[in-house]
């Protein structure tokens, strides 16, 4: 995956990432044109597919809605790095395939802007942009399997079916 940054703060919670006033869709479209609003109200305008989410603590905190990953992946974006996830968060972005990453120092060493590839398979995000080189702990198999599928519901299908 390679992507251009777009960095956020501490604590971005739910509501940041999908407000509670657009949670009467399940259209992914849909809620993809108001991913980030809150956090930034023309986020979606700038954004290109593949660009990557680069947060710090306690990314996709509050309430445990599937509907948060499902804005980011659908808006486009490959993956999210932050220096910690909420534990739901991380469970709901796996369930619907999309990759999070936690990387300190990659969090640390990007800047907005900055163009980044993150290899899934072995953890190593890689910031073109400064030319350094930072370790995520890669999924164990089975996760990265549930990701490469596209989530879980997908995951399962391919097992009934073989």
């Amino acid at each position: 995956m390679n992507g251009k940054c777009w960095k956020f703060k501490d604590n971005i919670n739910t509501d940041e990432i999908i407000p509670a006033r657009y949670l009467n869709t399940s259209d992914e479209a849909e809620l993809a044109k108001h991913c980030m609003e809150d956090a930034d109200a023309g986020f979606v305008e700038k954004i290109s597919k593949g660009d990557i989410i680069v947060a710090d603590e306690n990314f996709g905190c509050g309430s445990s809605r599937e509907h948060a990953p499902i804005a980011i992946k659908a808006a486009g974006l490959s993956c999210v790095i932050a220096k910690s996830f909420a534990r739901i968060f991380f469970r709901n972005s796996i369930n619907i395939g999309l990759p999070i990453f936690e990387c300190k120092e990659a969090v640390d060493g990007i800047s907005e802007g900055d163009e980044v590839e993150v290899d899934i398979a072995n953890g190593k995000i890689t910031n073109h942009s400064t030319g350094k080189n930072y370790g995520a702990e890669p999924y164990p198999q089975e996760l990265r399997e549930i990701i490469d599928a596209g989530g879980l519901m997908n995951y399962v299908k391919q097992k009934v079916s073989a």
